[in-house]
């Protein structure tokens, strides 16, 4: 059964995380965790030093919040099965502050006032890194542990090459396959992921035209084309990527394990079936797509779902 879990609400979210890390740590003390939601649903909503709300319909707070309640379900589907070697609580911490973060790098600072944070989509995995690495050294975090974080928010990404990125550990390893895995399976399986899609191609007409991509080497030439194209994306290119890149993860998502359903799976595959239905249907007007409102806190992939 799919999570029945409103990934609008921050705390809802964060409380499936705290039963998550208690169930694995039992009477260990939440209170790092309680800080980072805090810190970063403040840097989303506009209120953290000197960075605007997040201006984006795609890739919103919702999304990242998307990613968090799918990641921290393989983490308890892992803990379920028993694998060895086990998150350590400080792994746990570092695990939740990366998929937190990794998707800082859309924030803008206060004097970029030109269009929204969609212009940094093929920079943004950089810029988390980079946005990372000078807020978690305030909470404490030391620079084999900065380090370990910023390993896992490179792991996303449609142009991540994971098998050439350097991990501490195993461990280490598993939270960026992890993390990767949940941030295409958090907003792929969301109820209304096909109705976002025009969002994201407005994300993706920003970057281009930001970047000076000319118009007949873009991969997408309208909401339509973009909407055809992503059950190939996804048999393609994501399947087969969380199964060998990302070692299979997705399957501590089996409820029970292993051979269970996957409810992530089983609603990836619905939407797929009713993208290719809508973008082969013509009396369906998808052009022209709503626009971003600018300055506005809402919700963001790279390529169709990244």
């Amino acid at each position: 059964m799919f999570p029945q879990v409103d990934t609008k609400s921050v705390s809802a979210v964060a409380a499936v995380v705290r039963a998550t890390f208690l169930h694995a740590h039992p009477g260990a003390d939440t209170t790092l965790i309680d800080t980072l939601f805090r810190d970063v649903e403040d840097m989303f909503h506009g209120r953290y030093l000197d960075y605007l709300p997040l201006d984006m319909r795609y890739h919103d707070f919702e999304h990242t919040l998307q990613a968090v309640l799918c990641f921290v379900q393989l983490l308890e589907g892992r803990y379920r099965a028993k694998v060895t070697p086990a998150l350590s609580q400080r792994q746990f911490e570092l695990a939740i502050a990366a998929v937190l973060l990794h998707d800082t790098g859309y924030l803008k600072l206060r004097s970029d006032s030109e269009g929204t944070g969609a212009k940094y989509t093929y920079v943004h995995v950089i810029r988390s890194c980079s946005f990372a690495a000078s807020y978690l050294p305030t909470l404490g975090f030391n620079d084999e542990e900065v380090e370990s974080v910023v390993a896992a928010i490179r792991c996303t990404g449609p142009r991540s090459n994971i098998t050439q990125l350097h991990f501490s550990g195993e461990v280490e390893h598993f939270i960026g396959c992890a993390l990767a895995t949940a941030d295409y399976l958090g907003q792929m399986a969301a109820p209304d992921y096909v109705d976002e899609l025009a969002f994201l191609y407005a994300e993706f007409e920003e970057s281009d035209n930001f970047f000076n991509i000319p118009r007949e080497k873009r991969l997408f030439r309208s909401v339509r084309d973009l909407i055809a194209k992503t059950p190939v994306f996804w048999e393609k290119f994501v399947l087969p990527r969380i199964t060998h890149d990302y070692l299979g993860i997705y399957r501590y998502l089996a409820d029970p394990y292993p051979g269970g359903p996957n409810a992530y799976l089983q609603a990836i595959e619905q939407n797929m079936t009713r993208a290719i239905t809508l973008a082969y249907a013509p009396e369906v007007s998808l052009d022209p797509f709503p626009q971003p409102p600018q300055g506005r806190s809402s919700r963001s992939p790279s390529l169709p779902g990244a």
